[in-house]
């Protein structure tokens, strides 16, 4: 069994910055791949960020591209995403999730947390 806790989601201005964390837990974690998702209202879910088990792999989509890092302490049993430039479109629940393999795809993922808020303000 895997948990996930999210935090460190706002209210940022437009061309600002947020990191938001995932805070993970289980046996076998640290052999789990982690993605972020984005749902916004009346929207479907958006693949956002994933990182491998190991951290030498990363993907992102193409809306966050250039703009958005994630990236993974293993001591720590985090994975992070630093979103900069942030545009009102990024406005969204924001949801970490693990797999056995690093995906873009969402149900290829197991388990799921909760969720933060983050709210860019134009």
């Amino acid at each position: 069994q895997v948990q996930l806790v999210e935090s460190g989601g706002g209210l940022v201005q437009a061309g600002g910055s947020l990191r938001i964390s995932c805070a993970t837990s289980g046996r076998t974690v640290s052999s789990y791949g982690i993605g972020w998702f984005r749902r916004a209202p009346g929207k479907e879910r958006e693949f956002v960020a994933a990182i491998n088990w190991s951290g030498d792999s990363t993907y992102y989509g193409n809306s966050v591209k250039g703009r958005f890092t994630i990236s993974r302490d293993s001591a720590k049993n985090t994975v992070y995403l630093q979103m900069n430039n942030l545009k009102p479109e990024d406005t969204a629940v924001y949801c970490c999730a693990a797999s056995k393999r690093a995906s873009t795809y969402g149900p290829a993922y197991d388990y799921w947390g909760q969720g933060t808020q983050v709210t860019v303000s134009s």
